[in-house]
């Protein structure tokens, strides 16, 4: 039986990426994927590709700073489907970049609010729903950056916020688990997606080089042989989110194909 089956679950911050990989998934593994994210036209794309039909996604434009379109969401979600079994958390700025000491904390605040605060907000919202269904699951998407800072790129306020998300994690793990809400971290390290296919075109431009050798530098710290994907992140979130999970609350799960080891 399909991990899914008759489940619904949230997706924050549906773009190109992960949190389309996310949905898609959902949908692949027997569930109804309620999308959100800021730009309506994003998420009618990728709700197109993940469900031509309409029949087990709904979207909303959604920003998780604002407390009321956090709880839009979750209204559409049991509105559409009558229920709220999950919620995976992918929205995030990681766009930001540099460290200590050229920090403008201005940005950093508004990092933190996405980042920890926007998280928070839209898992707030879903309470209620999960409440009611008897239990259900939240899955953050985390970082490896948070345990162990990359030496290729500076992104110290996102690393921060992610950090801080997990340390929530087990607080929250604590709190909504006699409501039999489970309270999960997915870290990926470095994810073959969007984001980091544009670094190795980045990368391959600025020092005049084949894409194929920053690539094989990225991977060659791997204990496979290659980099997971956003699908492979995707997949462990899925997991997580699913009835085969109900005894795991409080963990973080690494998916870096070995990069890291904990």
């Amino acid at each position: 039986m399909p991990l899914l089956t008759g489940k619904t679950v949230i997706v924050s911050g549906v773009g190109a990426g992960l949190g389309h990989q996310v949905a898609s998934a959902v949908v692949r593994d027997g569930g109804n994927a309620v999308l959100g994210a800021r730009t309506e036209a994003n998420l009618a794309k990728s709700a197109a590709g993940i469900d031509p039909g309409g029949t087990r996604t709904a979207y909303r434009a959604t920003d998780i700073t604002d407390e009321g379109q956090c709880e839009a969401l979750a209204a559409l979600a049991r509105e559409r489907f009558g229920a709220i079994d999950a919620v995976v958390q992918v929205a995030a700025w990681d766009s930001h970049f540099g460290g200590l000491e050229d920090a403008d904390f201005t940005t950093w605040q508004s990092v933190v609010d996405v980042n920890l605060l926007g998280t928070l907000r839209m898992t707030r919202a879903c309470l209620p729903a999960l409440k009611a269904a008897g239990g259900g699951s939240v899955v953050f998407i985390g970082t490896q950056s948070a345990v162990a800072a990359p030496s290729q790129v500076r992104q110290a306020a996102y690393a921060a916020s992610k950090g801080a998300l997990t340390s929530a994690m087990y607080s929250l793990a604590r709190e909504l688990g006699p409501y039999r809400i489970r309270v999960n971290t997915v870290l990926p390290g470095w994810m073959w997606g969007p984001p980091v296919q544009a670094y190795v075109r980045f990368s391959a431009q600025t020092e005049g080089v084949p894409e194929d050798e920053v690539l094989a530098r990225l991977s060659e710290r791997m204990a496979l042989p290659e980099l997971a994907t956003d699908a492979d992140v995707a997949d462990a979130a899925v997991f997580l989110a699913s009835d085969r999970a109900r005894a795991i609350t409080g963990q973080s799960l690494l998916v870096n194909a070995g990069e890291l080891m904990r």
